[in-house]
């Protein structure tokens, strides 16, 4: 009503003809409008009133449009002609011409489209008619002629490794659509087609906005609609081949990540819920970005296509370009990661018989060179996981203790089996009393406890921010960046001290190692284009607690509970065994923090394996170069 109220009110301004002709423009253009195409047909002549309002009616299947309004005279912001200076309606004895305004929001396909109309009407029997023609649809439209919407979608750019080499590889997939003209019932096809391809975490395609895509799509041109990876969707697409009209075709198209896959991200087609998340104009089946990178820098990676508004002929040959809008041409994505150190990671993580994750990035800069994830599901759990660290989150602890408790390397300590403070228990291996140096080689977590009374809550937690964690990083994909829990009382910090109920990911540990190593927590980075939105400051150590510290674990890996990963001469690090109470199971996480040459690097492992040797196995790996940087891609 709204609508019809504003198309009146276009028709009783500017219109100097006779007002017995403005009531058949009027009625005929709210009827169009409002979709009552029979009442806007009985207002013609010359042709068949069902043929009239099957034209009119098939105006918005043919464009797939959102809306359609009209209104009589040059509408202003066309930019064409002022109303004050055309008559609407110009009346000549017993004919009349009549000009409108035309506006279809083609929804998903692009912006509106604005175009001048013009009818012809006659007097017939003392009564005004449109004289009908198909170019009252369109100027341009002929007879026989339908309109269109053909996209010319570019071809995806690549993720490109530190080196500028792309990061994907050519598969096979199946190719699923339609030859719109030749389907028996479009929308049986399309609704079948919807039910029968259901997707991981119960996604489906929008069947509604799929049927609009092939009613407004050039009927005698093949319409793909949805791709399939092969084998592993090879079930699905040989049960689509079973939906009457559905066409397959094989095509092979670099869309498989050679490595990091869990961070690269996969392809996939566009379900009702990621069309909410990237938003136009991605339509349903477009083969999208589902997760990781990909769907992060989709609107990037995938451009934006161009759309046109074609008239065609009853062949389906294209006769002319009515309206066009130019999209975005795809831009590649570079990445940080190195080539080398990335393939020996993804191999030191190969033999690992529980999921597995490892990070390396340089100190120096916060360039992550390697991500790699095994039997994680696809969850990028390198970045993303939330584990409790144990004795890695030592690291942390024994920077606070140099720091603000007064300890140094020699400061006698005692490593007894059992302690208790705050009410809270500890136990592990008794050792002889030593140096701090040396129990914390040998992994004592009664010594890190007792000297928990040292430093307060406030202090721990000053230090942990020092390392990044809980802090912003700004790194351009999903991480998790740590957390302490609350310090309420003597025994939750002597806890925290030793690793309890801390939280943090692989990545945040990497950046621990390389503040370790640096004497400088930098925030890591992983695209450097596009480049991060802004810098994140570096958060420098103080000098004599951080040499301290790198000498520590450069003792723990050559001589205490790291030493499995001492295969070089300046590896430092260590090792720690998590095991506390997750959704009421036991968990276990191995983990190995460290460092060599200009490459920092956390391993976690769910599951009781030596991360040291995994550690090993990665360093032996790398040519001294990549370790150093200076063999680096980035």
């Amino acid at each position: 009503m709204a609508a019809c109220g504003a198309l009146v009110g276009t028709l009783t301004t500017g219109c100097w003809a006779e007002e017995s002709a403005m009531p058949a423009v009027r009625d005929f253009l709210i009827a169009w409008q409002v979709g009552n195409y029979p009442a806007a047909a009985k207002k013609t002549v010359g042709t068949d009133r069902k043929a009239v309002a099957s034209a009119l009616g098939a105006v918005r299947a043919q464009l797939d449009a959102a809306s359609l309004r009209l209104s009589l005279g040059v509408s202003g912001d066309q930019g064409r002609v002022d109303d004050a200076k055309v008559k609407a309606i110009a009346k000549n004895g017993d004919d009349a011409d009549a000009r409108f305004s035309v506006k279809i929001d083609l929804g998903e396909n692009g912006q509106p489209w604005e175009y001048l109309g013009h009818m012809h009407l006659r007097r017939i029997g003392g009564k005004w008619k449109v004289v009908w023609n198909p170019s009252i649809i369109n100027p341009q439209l002929g007879p026989g002629q339908r309109l269109a919407v053909v996209s010319d979608v570019p071809k995806r750019a690549a993720i490109e490794d530190g080196s500028g080499h792309s990061m994907l590889h050519e598969v096979y997939s199946y190719d699923i659509g339609v030859v719109p003209g030749r389907l028996a019932d479009a929308q049986a096809t399309i609704d079948q087609l919807a039910k029968v391809a259901k997707f991981g975490g119960g996604r489906r395609l929008d069947s509604e906005r799929l049927l609009g895509r092939v009613r407004s799509a050039p009927p005698q041109k093949f319409l793909s609609l949805l791709t399939l990876r092969y084998p592993e969707q090879s079930a699905l697409a040989q049960r689509l081949k079973q939906v009457p009209g559905l066409k397959i075709n094989a095509i092979k198209a670099p869309s498989a990540p050679n490595s990091a896959p869990e961070l690269v991200g996969e392809l996939g087609p566009a379900t009702a819920d990621l069309l909410q998340q990237v938003g136009a104009p991605y339509q349903p089946g477009d083969t999208i970005g589902v997760s990781g990178i990909q769907l992060l820098q989709q609107r990037r990676l995938a451009g934006t296509p161009s759309i046109s508004v074609v008239a065609q002929d009853p062949s389906g040959k294209t006769t002319q370009v009515l309206k066009s809008w130019p999209g975005a041409a795809p831009q590649p994505v570079s990445t940080t990661l190195d080539p080398t150190v990335q393939h020996k990671a993804d191999n030191a993580l190969k033999g690992v018989p529980y999921p597995a994750s490892l990070v390396a990035l340089r100190p120096n800069t916060g360039q992550v060179v390697a991500v790699s994830n095994r039997g994680t599901g696809g969850e990028n759990r390198a970045f993303e996981a939330h584990y409790q660290p144990g004795l890695a989150f030592g690291i942390v602890s024994a920077e606070a203790l140099f720091a603000q408790g007064g300890v140094k390397q020699n400061t006698k300590t005692s490593c007894p089996a059992g302690v208790t403070v705050g009410g809270r228990t500890f136990t592990n291996k008794a050792h002889a009393d030593t140096s701090f140096a040396n129990t914390f080689a040998l992994g004592c977590r009664t010594t890190l406890a007792q000297l928990s009374s040292k430093i307060d809550a406030r202090a721990l937690q000053a230090e942990a921010a020092q390392f990044g964690i809980g802090r912003g990083w700004g790194v351009s994909v999903p991480a998790f960046t740590g957390s302490l829990p609350p310090l309420t009382s003597e025994g939750a910090k002597a806890a925290a001290m030793v690793g309890e109920g801390v939280q943090v990911s692989p990545l945040g540990m990497a950046l621990v190692a390389g503040a370790a190593r640096a004497g400088t927590w930098r925030s890591p980075y992983l695209l450097t284009d596009p480049p991060k939105a802004a810098d994140i400051p570096a958060q420098t150590l103080p000098s004599d607690p951080v040499a301290n510290l790198t000498t520590v674990l450069s003792r723990t890996a050559s001589k205490g509970v790291a030493q499995a990963a001492h295969v070089t001469g300046d590896v430092a690090g260590t090792a720690a065994t998590a095991q506390y109470t997750e959704g009421g199971k036991q968990k276990t996480v191995s983990w190995f923090v460290g460092s060599s040459g200009e490459l920092a690097f956390a391993i976690a492992i769910e599951g009781p394996v030596s991360a040291s040797q995994v550690a090993a196995a990665f360093l032996r790996g790398i040519p001294a170069k990549a370790r150093s940087g200076t063999g680096s891609a980035g």
